[in-house]
């Protein structure tokens, strides 16, 4: 996997990185996807390591992944969540972080509801600190996923780079950490963010924040784009009514086989999870082997676990 530039403690979001860091990480993953293909799918490179995965919000892909890309290179995984930590008896955060420093962990992976919190923890840890998602500002690790399965699929878009790629982001992308950090992302590698929705749902300034462009009509938003990639409504984020209702959404946002006709020829379909069919996106759509590729995002993200736990443990890289 060479020695590219790697000189990073933490991973915290996509806002810093630059594109040869990106770029060390999706090689990275794609050497690394290899052992997931094996009939033993472990190997002993983080052998001796110890990453403590703390989750205060609810996941499945991202938390299993974590876990699985930790076993897989033989380090010793420990899972904690809020519901079984001393934060439910009135222990603060920077305690409970001390208490797991005490352990002398290598990588400290963490989700939490607060936007910035990872940041502020950083500061008084002495591991290496993956951001997991933090309330809705950043969720790198997903941002990188995204990039790899994209990046797979250049050639069918008969490209062979970032650069002028145009990706359409469709939704919630107002209270979607996922939203923010592949528009970040994808700004370093050269490609074009468009954030398609209801205005109410639309980041303020997103277009100098994100450096993307902003629709308010599916239609025209995917004329031209190369990848659609859809977001769900964040209810448990929305202390307010949003949109009228789930079936007023559906018929203005919700991306059909119709809408999708509107993107480029041989444009796919991306999703981060959980898909809630007949709201953001049809089953005949997200089902679609041919232009649906949800599902290889989803092994993707165990390859790109795996190499930023690879890359922040000091493996391949310059820190």
């Amino acid at each position: 996997m060479g020695t590219p530039l790697w000189n990073r403690k933490h991973l915290l979001g996509m806002a810093d990185m630059s594109r040869e860091e990106i770029q060390s990480i999706l090689d990275a993953a794609a050497s690394l996807r290899e052992v997931n293909r094996r009939e033993i799918k472990k190997v002993p490179t983080l052998r001796g390591k110890t990453i403590i995965n703390l989750f205060f919000e609810n996941s499945t892909r991202t938390r299993t992944s974590f876990e699985l890309a930790g076993k897989r290179m033989s380090a010793d995984v420990i899972n904690m969540s809020a519901a079984s930590s001393s934060v439910k008896k009135g222990e603060t955060l920077i305690d409970t972080l001390a208490t797991l420093q005490a352990m002398n962990p290598d990588v400290v992976v963490i989700r939490h509801p607060d936007s910035g919190a990872q940041e502020l923890l950083a500061r008084h840890l002495d591991a290496s600190l993956v951001n997991a998602g933090d309330g809705r500002h950043e969720h790198p690790t997903q941002a990188l996923l995204d990039l790899l399965t994209i990046h797979d699929h250049l050639p069918l878009l008969e490209r062979d780079s970032f650069e002028g790629l145009v990706v359409a982001v469709c939704g919630d992308s107002l209270h979607s950490r996922v939203a923010r950090s592949i528009a970040l992302a994808l700004r370093t590698m050269g490609g074009e963010v468009r954030f398609i929705g209801p205005p109410g749902l639309i980041p303020p300034k997103a277009e100098e924040a994100f450096g993307t462009r902003v629709f308010h009509s599916m239609e025209e938003g995917l004329k031209g784009a190369h990848v659609v990639m859809m977001l769900r409504l964040q209810l448990e984020r929305m202390n307010v009514g949003f949109i009228p209702s789930v079936r007023e959404y559906f018929a203005f946002w919700g991306l059909t086989r119709a809408r999708l006709a509107c993107a480029e020829p041989g444009a796919f379909v991306m999703h981060p999870g959980p898909i809630n069919r007949g709201v953001e996106i049809s089953s005949e759509v997200a089902d679609d082997k041919e232009r649906s590729v949800i599902l290889e995002q989803v092994a993707n993200g165990l390859a790109v676990r795996m190499a930023v736990l690879y890359r922040l443990c000091g493996m391949g890289g310059g820190r």
